[in-house]
Formats: C-alpha cells, sequence, structure tokens
C-alpha cells in the first residue's frame, strides 16, 4: 500500500514544529497569521528564490526532496552573501500536485533545518499550496550595516571568486548520466554551500561590488559590468576550475572552461575589489584572482575581447 498523504493541518503542523527555533529575535513564531522579528541590524536585506521540479530539478531522477530543500534555502541564502549581510530569517512557500507523504515532508523539513542551523537562519514560517509541480519558494531577510551591490567596480579593481567553478554543472552532467566522475561534484549540484562568511568578510573590507554565481560567471558578471558602466575582462586561463571538471568535460566533448563560464549554480562570489585591498580581501575569503575592471561601457570582456554572444559561453536564462 502507498505511504498515505499528510492533509494541509497536518503538513503545517509537521513543518512547524519541525522548523520552530527559538531566538531573542523572535517576537512572534510560526504558527501565528504573521512572524514578528525584532530587526537584526541598521538594513534589512530582502531576496526571493524560487525552485520547480523540471526546471531547476527533477525530482526521483536527479533530487530527493531533502536535495530540493537544501538548494532551494540555499539558493535563497546565496543572494545575502552578495550583499554582505548577516542571514536573518527565512520563510518557505512549498507547492506540491499531491499531498506528501510524513517521510517526504521530513525529508524536506529535515534539510531546511540542517542549513538553517549551518547558517544561523531562523526558519520562520510560509505556506502550502497545491501546485501543478513541486515547488519551494523562498523569501530569506538578512541585516547590515553596510551592503555591497553589483554597481560599484571602478576601473583598476582586480575581480576574484571564491572557490572552484563548473562544479555544479558537470555535477548535473553525471546525474543526468551523461558522464561519471566523483562524488564531490554532484554535491556541488545538489548540495550547495552559500558563501555567507565570505561575503561578509568581503564587506567588511570594502569590496566594491558583487554577485554570487548562480546563471554561471559569464552572465553574472556581465550584470556587475553593465550595473557598474565598467568593462569586466576574464581572464580565462585563471578560472579555477572544481576537480574532476577536466574529466567530465572530456566525456560529454565540452570546453572546461564553458562549464566554469556557463554552468551555473557554483553559488560562488564574483568580488571586485581595489588593488590596495587585495591583500585583505584573500585573507578575507580566499579568493583566485581571475581579471581586471576596465575603462568601458559595461560589457564583459573575455581575454580582452568583448564576450562571446553564442550559447556556449552564456549562463542559464529562463526565457532566451
Amino acid at each position: 500500500m502507498a505511504p498515505q498523504g499528510l492533509s494541509e493541518p497536518d503538513l503545517i503542523a509537521l513543518l512547524t514544529g519541525a522548523l520552530a527555533a527559538p531566538s531573542p529575535r523572535v517576537v512572534v513564531g510560526p504558527g501565528d497569521d504573521a512572524a514578528v522579528v525584532r530587526p537584526g541590524g541598521a538594513l534589512a536585506v530582502t531576496s526571493v528564490d524560487a525552485m520547480v521540479d523540471g526546471v531547476h530539478f527533477r525530482l526521483g531522477a536527479t533530487a530527493t526532496y531533502a536535495d530540493v530543500a537544501h538548494r532551494a534555502l540555499a539558493g535563497a541564502l546565496s543572494d545575502l552573501a552578495a550583499m554582505g549581510a548577516r542571514t536573518g530569517e527565512a520563510y518557505v512557500v512549498l507547492g506540491a500536485p499531491a499531498p506528501l507523504t510524513g517521510e517526504e515532508a521530513r525529508a524536506l523539513a529535515a534539510a531546511l533545518e540542517a542549513l538553517a542551523a549551518q547558517t544561523g537562519t531562523l526558519v520562520m514560517g510560509g505556506d502550502v499550496t497545491r501546485a501543478p509541480a513541486l515547488l519551494l519558494a523562498v523569501t530569506v531577510t538578512g541585516w547590515a550595516e553596510r551592503v555591497v551591490t553589483r554597481a560599484g567596480a571602478l576601473p583598476g579593481d582586480l575581480i576574484g571568486v571564491t572557490g572552484e567553478l563548473g562544479g555544479a554543472a558537470a555535477g548535473l552532467e553525471i546525474l543526468e548520466g551523461r558522464a561519471q566522475g566523483p562524488a564531490g561534484l554532484t554535491a556541488r549540484h545538489l548540495r550547495p554551500r552559500p558563501r555567507l562568511r565570505e561575503g561578509a568578510a568581503l564587506a567588511a573590507v570594502g569590496t566594491h561590488a558583487m554577485i554570487d554565481l548562480s546563471d554561471g560567471l559569464a552572465t553574472d558578471a556581465a550584470h556587475v559590468a553593465a550595473a557598474s558602466s565598467a568593462d569586466l575582462d576574464l581572464d580565462t586561463a585563471t578560472l579555477p576550475l572544481a576537480p574532476g571538471v577536466l574529466e567530465v568535460a572530456a566525456q560529454v566533448n565540452r570546453d572546461p572552461v564553458e562549464l566554469a563560464l556557463a554552468g551555473g549554480e557554483d553559488f560562488e562570489l564574483c568580488a571586485c575589489v581595489a588593488p590596495e585591498q587585495r591583500e585583505a580581501a584573500q585573507r578575507a575569503a580566499g579568493l583566485t584572482w581571475i581579471g581586471v575592471v576596465r575603462e568601458g561601457p559595461g560589457r564583459l570582456l573575455l581575454d580582452g575581447r568583448v564576450g562571446r554572444t553564442g550559447s556556449g559561453s552564456r549562463g542559464y536564462a529562463h526565457w532566451s
């Protein structure tokens, strides 16, 4: 007999009980009509992110309920990291075409709570609804005294990235059965780690501009260039590839540099830093230096040339 799906009240009760976390910031927690929290900083930083079955993942084929929950919260928190904000609260909307079983709901809630605990985030409630496909929409609020935007890059700034690139895209090739490779690559795709500590540290040393790499380095760096009205020139030979990317790229007949530029969902940070702040930024976040900001109208340059517009170097877009 198939497991019985939970009713809406039972699902809400399970999620509320699993995610409730006491804190001095909380005035009214999950279970009421709205949450009430005390401010955690001078500026409130809010972002919304959504993940949908068939668009961002394939439930049962490439991802479990726990994977989906982790990725949805991690993706939203990565936006806070890109602004240099401290984590605050998260609100989760769960949509599903059929009632979740108790096992499915507990797996989802446990993954949310695990990442929330690791990052100091309070999951304060949300909503559940019927939807054509599994959907998790996460709203996160962070707190800061100073934020870093995409718009502050200046000519002469050095461009750095945290961590390694191309791992999430290579992991998806493995999950989809097109390649074989180390488990670390599939983990990069299914369980990304938002760079919250690094983002806050980079903000503290005066980083001029920053963005998280959700749609791919090429696309996201182009966003910074356009917002800053300056050219970002990337040296593709310096891109730090995740271990195993070269081997996976060879199996699927792709340029590993393209996986790093266009793969997306690495959720690393790309930062533009004044040359005199190079050492401080390096200590703060262990950056790899991959380029320089130049005078220009706001273009992406690759190795000194205007970035290619073919699909190989473009990142993810929902409508193209």
